[in-house]
């Protein structure tokens, strides 16, 4: 991926709140300055990018340590990993790529590369494991399914609700702690849904929000009690 390493304009520097440089005092400077309310949203994407930038080595490396660690131990990624290879399909190490990513999400799955962990996203291994159990459920969709990605409004949230209800990232623990979520009845549907409309939305074939909830909702019966290959929603 590619990086814009231009520096912004005096003025823009000042406005938002946020002070380049990599050196120890400025690095505080921006923390208090962003812990204190006196950052911009456009300073705070300016110190998450330079920050993201300054950790890039060391954030990859743990990624890849984690990631290695659940292909060999972790049992839900070792089962879709038998699943997808029953389907013809591989997901190993050198097409699970921990990268840098610019986009405020944990990862992705395109069908020609393969899997994508945003390594600047991930906190711990846990999350590690959810982001890449979500995303081999998108390869096992696209080799069970032949799922149509780029013009199938109805494809992509199916699989999207899939992703989330079995990955294990909408259990209520991690919903708790993560996203201040404390709602115990019907916490797990609606973490899903929200999941899945953002991720319609981001889309470029769909127009907006409206639009994203309608195609979740079209799908979401069918979708949501469809549990392969697993027997029942697993974590």
């Amino acid at each position: 991926m590619s990086d814009d390493k231009t520096s912004p304009s005096p003025n823009s520097q000042e406005d938002s709140g946020f002070v380049p440089g990599d050196d120890f005092t400025t690095q505080w400077i921006n923390y208090f300055r962003l812990v204190f309310g006196r950052m911009t949203d456009d300073g705070e994407r300016q110190w998450r990018k330079a920050r993201d930038f300054r950790n890039e080595a060391t954030d990859c490396a743990k990624c890849e340590k984690h990631r290695d660690y659940l292909l060999n131990y972790s049992p839900i990624i070792r089962f879709m990993r038998q699943n997808i290879n029953k389907l013809g399909g591989d997901l190993h190490s050198e097409n699970i790529r921990c990268r840098r990513c610019d986009t405020r999400q944990s990862g992705g799955f395109e069908k020609s590369y393969g899997i994508i962990l945003c390594a600047n996203e991930l906190r711990d291994q846990g999350h590690v494991e959810d982001t890449m159990a979500h995303e081999m459920i998108h390869a096992y969709d696209h080799l069970r399914f032949q799922v149509q990605w780029r013009d199938n409004l109805r494809h992509a949230a199916c699989t999207e609700i899939r992703a989330s209800a079995l990955s294990g990232e909408c259990r209520w623990i991690r919903e708790f702690w993560t996203k201040g979520q404390y709602k115990v009845t019907q916490q797990f549907q609606e973490c899903i849904r929200r999941r899945a409309v953002i991720s319609v939305a981001n889309r470029p074939e769909c127009k907006d929000d409206v639009q994203a909830a309608k195609v979740v909702n079209e799908v979401w019966d069918s979708c949501f009690s469809d549990t392969r290959p697993f027997d029942e929603v697993y974590r």
